[in-house]
């Protein structure tokens, strides 16, 4: 909303108007921004919840210094909403189709995680909303997401061409024309655009077609399995918020150097016009999920709950797809693909001895992943994996999941020029 006035300003020569033409500039006021909000909001809201009784259910999991966590209140996730959708509302140019999207499916998922956590609390049903719900709600989010993608004249990119030498690659160009595209960045791979209509050659005129018919199924898939993931790993004080706000770095600078037409050519990925309002609302993402950590560390002060978790996984998500760096995914958001990949393993495995020898047995001591380390071994859990044998604490359990999360992230960073 400030852009066009400060854009007006700087037209009749009011000192400093200009700042706002400067993506750094409008980032670090959304960083800030949001880091305030949820800093001083925070505890206002944090108030209320207790106030209203709104408080985590907690089941008895045998795990140490569990059930202190009994009344913690939760739904926090509104705290992370205000301090997202206020400075990318202020600092953003809201008529970019990518903020537009952003803004939409940030409160469609934060709303189905409320209502969730709702039935909950409210309606005491220790369920919530039945997974199908749930699962329904993702897909729509991100058949919306990848159908206006699709549609939108807005949406496009252009490709990074490269000139050869004697077999080498001796520079890098940015085409200057922009088209609609199913291309897609690959890591690790010299020539790094994936077509996904490339995979339909034999269809001849209804290639592109097809291919935009995978590109969508893909976005659904993402945004459904990014967000269950966060979802799965707000399960520890700070574990979610931490690693999502590490995520958030890295989405920053794909987005930066996806906006920018110099970066883009160094780096021999394709460029992405309009991207560069992305930076701003991930900048106030992380501010958002930075100062909700200042309550959510341990010991929690307040649970992001549904409402925080599903959000911010489809933020991530959506992003990733907008950029074109959806197929890093598996490397900078390992947390969340590990989180969900545990409590798959566990159900198929306990399914699959349970018919096959009458009794389930176990991967993991528990699942998700995290909880696994809070349990000793050789207690009596028919679990393949036993070690740790000492259970760890929950604080440097979340802690050296931050750790890992910095070295892939690092390591998703760096795949730009490991080729």
């Amino acid at each position: 909303m400030l852009v066009p006035l400060f854009e007006y300003l700087d037209k009749l020569d009011f000192p400093g108007a200009g700042m706002f033409q400067y993506i750094s500039f409008r980032s670090a006021v959304a960083f800030i921004l949001a880091l305030f909000i949820a800093t001083s909001v925070g505890k206002r809201i944090i108030l209320a919840l207790q106030f209203r009784q709104v408080g985590e259910t907690i089941r008895d999991l045998d795990l140490e210094g569990q059930m202190s966590k009994k009344g913690t209140p939760t739904m926090g996730g509104l705290i992370i909403l205000l301090a997202i959708m206020i400075p990318a509302l202020l600092m953003t140019k809201l008529n970019n189709v990518y903020i537009q999207l952003l803004l939409f499916s940030t409160l469609c998922l934060c709303g189905l995680g409320f209502a969730d956590d709702y039935i909950k609390v409210f309606k005491k049903n220790k369920d919530g909303l039945k997974g199908r719900f749930k699962i329904v709600g993702q897909v729509l989010v991100g058949l919306l997401v990848g159908v206006v993608m699709y549609v939108s004249p807005d949406v496009v990119i252009r490709e990074n061409v490269e000139t050869f030498r004697n077999d080498q690659v001796e520079s890098v160009q940015i085409k200057n024309e922009s088209v609609k595209s199913t291309k897609t960045t690959i890591p690790f791979i010299k020539n790094n655009n994936l077509d996904y209509a490339g995979l339909f050659d034999g269809m001849g005129k209804h290639k592109q077609a097809a291919g935009w018919i995978l590109f969508i199924a893909v976005v659904i898939f993402i945004v459904a399995a990014v967000s269950n993931g966060a979802n799965l790993t707000d399960g520890q004080d700070g574990l979610a918020t931490g690693s999502s706000a590490i995520i958030g770095v890295v989405l920053v600078i794909l987005a930066y150097v996806s906006s920018n037409t110099n970066y883009a050519s160094y780096l021999n990925i394709m460029y992405i016009p309009g991207s560069q309002e992305l930076v701003v609302f991930m900048a106030g993402f992380i501010g958002a999920t930075i100062g909700f950590l200042w309550f959510n560390a341990y010991p929690a002060q307040v649970f992001m709950g549904d409402t925080g978790s599903l959000m911010i996984g489809g933020v991530i998500a959506v992003v990733s797809v907008m950029i074109r760096k959806e197929l890093l995914i598996p490397i900078f958001c390992c947390i969340f693909f590990l989180e969900s990949l545990s409590v798959i393993a566990q159900r198929l495995y306990f399914k699959f001895t349970k018919k096959r020898t009458g009794v389930g047995m176990r991967i993991f001591k528990m699942a998700p992943l995290h909880h696994h380390f809070q349990k000793p071994g050789n207690a009596g859990i028919d679990a393949l994996i036993q070690k740790p044998l000492q259970p760890i604490p929950e604080s440097k359990i979340v802690v050296r999941f931050w750790i890992v999360g910095l070295i892939l992230a690092v390591l998703a960073i760096a795949t730009l020029k490991m080729r």
